[in-house]
């Protein structure tokens, strides 16, 4: 079986990552560079390279869907990983979502296609093209069913990508992760900040079956799938061995902060619902977050359980942060970084 020891790259492969500044790809890149790679970069102008200054990486400045900032960043480029995406944000227009998941997806493959010196594109979808799922655990093969722009916009692009791949023999990796969580990520914050307190609300039947995946995790999943032959021309959910209902994630995060009476309140879910309707159409237009949103109230009730086992039969792929400890550790992050007042 695979370990954190054993999953590297070879010294020397030239890569690029798109995504580089966000949260994963950042864990990304620091373990690449650590490990060896020719390490090169794609980020928008407007995005700060400043923590990274003690990495050598080849910073490309400009949007991922430019041409022409592709067209450079693919030059001699042996791996991509291609992890950019447009997350969820009121000021984000529909044309966004379209350039930053599809048409950058489309560059990419274009330019890289056909180039001997090219061995593996690994494309970063999401679990989020399955939609809610009814029959759960979903495997790889579940039916798309995406809910929104974001999640519509990444099921054209894998499905965009996974035709010209076996089309023009681009040989390709599709990797769906779960929700992604490890110390510093943001967008699983408000979890921890709730489980804070002394009331935790669940919606619904309350069960809430969602699918976790440490970055530490994640991220070795991109590297495996970047070498191992078993994952050419593949599509790997990348998540941990098992669901965790959200009532078990938030009792975890309140036993490791000493919140030892926390206190579950069930609500029906329809009605918040209606509300985050309401608060979306009035807020999109003026570019501002809404207080609440139908997304939110969606992690509360929809299920997001998935079959992992592909990982470990065709990869050898074996978890290395189990659940328990890798909420823990990160509600103790949260803590002594203050994020949690």
């Amino acid at each position: 079986m695979n370990s954190s020891s054993t999953i590297s790259i070879t010294p020397g492969t030239s890569v690029l990552v798109t995504g580089a500044t966000g949260y994963t790809g950042s864990v990304l890149i620091r373990k690449l560079a650590s490990q060896g790679a020719r390490v090169r970069a794609v980020a928008r102008s407007s995005s700060n390279i400043g923590p990274f200054a003690d990495l050598d990486i080849e910073w490309i400045r400009g949007d991922v869907f430019d041409p022409n900032v592709i067209s450079t960043a693919c030059q001699d480029i042996e791996v991509v990983f291609h992890v950019a995406a447009a997350y969820r944000e009121a000021k984000i227009t529909d044309e966004t979502y379209r350039n930053v998941h599809i048409q950058s997806t489309k560059l990419l493959a274009e330019a890289l296609a056909g180039k001997p010196q090219f061995k593996r594109f690994v494309h970063i979808s999401t679990v989020g093209v399955h939609g809610h799922i009814d029959k759960p655990p979903a495997d790889e093969s579940y039916p798309f069913n995406p809910g929104d722009i974001y999640q519509r916009t990444k099921a054209e692009a894998e499905l965009w990508i996974r035709e010209f791949s076996s089309s023009a023999g681009l040989p390709l990796t599709v990797i769906r992760p779960a929700a992604i969580y490890g110390p510093g990520d943001r967008r699983l914050l408000k979890v921890f900040k709730l489980a804070a307190k002394r009331f935790f609300p669940l919606f619904g039947s309350g069960r809430g079956l969602y699918h976790l995946i440490h970055v530490e995790d994640l991220t070795d999943i991109f590297i495996l799938a970047a070498h191992h032959k078993g994952a050419l021309g593949e599509v790997f959910i990348a998540g941990n061995k098992e669901p965790s209902e959200l009532k078990e994630i938030a009792r975890t995060i309140a036993d490791e902060l000493g919140n030892h009476r926390i206190r579950f309140i069930r609500l029906p879910a329809w009605p918040l619902f209606a509300l985050a309707l309401l608060c979306e159409g009035l807020c999109r237009p003026f570019g501002i977050e809404p207080p609440l949103y139908r997304r939110r109230v969606a992690f509360f009730t929809k299920d997001r359980a998935f079959n992992t086992n592909k990982l470990s039969t065709v990869l050898g792929f074996t978890n290395r942060v189990k659940v328990s400890q890798g909420l823990r550790a990160t509600a103790r992050w949260y803590r002594e970084a203050g994020w949690l007042s």
